[in-house]
């Protein structure tokens, strides 16, 4: 049976004073199991520090994975953009790998006006220059291109489970509540989670759903999709029903939460996979 660790996308507001060290205690005095370090901003970490948190994390047995900067574009018309955008990746995968961290997820591109499959070309070219640049470093971390929640954004989840197949070792960051608006609140039922799961495992093995990273949380859509995240108690994404084809399929891996009240939301999260883990 697989499992599912939970927790927040970067240090829980309860945290005091409010650093990454701190964040992975009050995780563990909590009950959550999961933290991802949000290099969303800019990768602000060394080694010592680095160093510091695998200790903690080890420690209070909290894992961790890790969210590259918001700053990448591995399509952008301007090559210095894109060298730019794997230098942010890979620092990121180098400074997660020292915390130890087993993911590091991203927003790969956005489309512009270039056809789906060309961009497609494109990124599957950069993302292999950086698993080799990896390779090279030994750097220990799996890259996890994340489902965007936007048309205007590269990063279906089924290109990201063809990326997967083209580069072995690669496998996506499901973001439900992406997908949901995305599709402008279509993908939006038990089924649709399952045939998602499904594509995973027919795709790239039954592996795959034992090292799932995912975020999930409330969101808000418009037209142009992804808005904003909302707590739990406010969206229509049925989240209950995304746990339960999770718990049905056995998958296992982390579960990022990141809702506007992180540890509030992370703990509802929690309590309803148990609930639907042990019955």
């Amino acid at each position: 049976m697989g499992r599912l660790r939970i927790g927040t996308a970067g240090i829980p507001d309860s945290a005091q004073p409010r650093t990454t060290a701190n964040g992975v205690k009050r995780l563990a005095e909590l009950g959550l199991e999961h933290m991802e370090i949000e290099f969303v901003r800019g990768v602000k970490m060394g080694a010592g520090t680095a160093q510091t948190i695998k200790e903690l994390a080890e420690e209070h047995d909290i894992s961790l994975t890790v969210h590259a900067p918001y700053y990448v574009n591995l399509n952008s018309a301007e090559p210095e953009k894109i060298e730019a955008s794997k230098d942010r990746i890979v620092q990121a995968a180098r400074v997660g790998a020292w915390a130890g961290a087993a993911s590091v997820t991203f927003h790969a591109a956005y489309y512009h006006n270039d056809a789906p499959e060309e961009v497609y070309r494109r990124v599957k070219h950069h993302m292999l220059d950086m698993l080799e640049r990896l390779d090279r470093e030994n750097i220990a971390i799996r890259l996890s291109p994340e489902t965007t929640g936007g048309p205007s954004q590269f990063g279906t989840l089924e290109e990201l489970v063809r990326l997967g197949v083209d580069l072995p070792g690669v496998y996506p960051c499901v973001d439900f509540s992406h997908l949901y608006a995305r599709s402008l609140g279509q993908f939006n039922s038990y089924q649709h989670f399952a045939q998602a799961l499904e594509l995973i495992r027919g795709e790239l093995g039954a592996e795959a759903l034992q090292a799932q990273h995912i975020h999930l949380s409330g969101i808000e859509y418009g037209p142009k999709g992804e808005k904003r995240h909302l707590p739990l108690l406010e969206t229509e994404l049925r989240y209950e029903e995304v746990l339960q084809a999770l718990a049905d399929y056995d998958v296992a891996g982390w579960l990022t939460c990141e809702s506007p009240i992180l540890e509030e939301d992370a703990l509802i999260l929690q309590e309803v996979y148990n609930r639907l883990d042990i019955t």
